[in-house]
């Protein structure tokens, strides 16, 4: 196996399901009458919402319980039968310890203690030949040094929109394109 043959998969979204299990968590804390939200993204709630968000994603625990994610599980499972080498490259909170310890409690948990890991604040850092990450802002960061690498974005509502020229939209129907493009990837051609 080729050293430089990596497939990156990140965590949230990708391979752990993050926003059911956060919604259902976001709704555990409402009290009667109070108003639903249900866009969890930072720029789009109040100071208290904001709150209960950052007390979920404090706790360990939450971390290791997220289940699996079918789609970006179907691309792990793939790749470690093809025996291409992986790494989990999530990105780890500067204010939130807690997190890195348990997305390494689901690791040993749902893909063994031998799966290499790399938690950043910047995924561009880091070298891979595929990337498998749901979200734009990172996966353009990490394309912007690799014109020859290939992205594989699991299919989320909020991806829905995104196109570029090296990212494949998987949504669970067209695996054929995924794997042929990997393998073409992996053996320096294009896709």
């Amino acid at each position: 196996m080729e050293p430089e043959n990596v497939i990156l998969f990140d965590m949230d979204g990708t391979i752990c399901n993050f926003e059911q299990p956060l919604r259902a968590s976001m709704m555990s804390l409402e009290s009667a009458g109070e108003k639903h939200f249900d866009d969890f993204s930072r720029d789009k709630y109040p100071d208290y919402i904001k709150a209960r968000r950052d007390l979920i994603l404090s706790r360990a625990s939450w971390w290791a319980s997220l289940p699996k994610f079918e789609l970006g599980m179907d691309i792990w499972e793939w790749a470690i039968a093809n025996d291409y080498q992986t790494m989990i490259l999530t990105q780890g909170s500067k204010r939130n310890p807690k997190s890195w310890m348990g997305k390494k409690m689901w690791i040993d948990k749902n893909l063994g203690t031998d799966v290499d890991v790399t938690i950043t604040r910047d995924k561009g850092l880091v070298y891979g030949k595929v990337f498998v990450d749901d979200y734009p802002i990172y996966i353009e960061r990490w394309l912007r040094w690799r014109p020859r690498s290939l992205v594989i974005m699991p299919a989320h509502k909020y991806n829905e929109g995104f196109v570029h020229p090296q990212v494949i939209r998987y949504d669970g129907n067209n695996f054929g394109e995924v794997s042929r493009s990997i393998k073409s990837i992996m053996k320096g051609e294009s896709t």
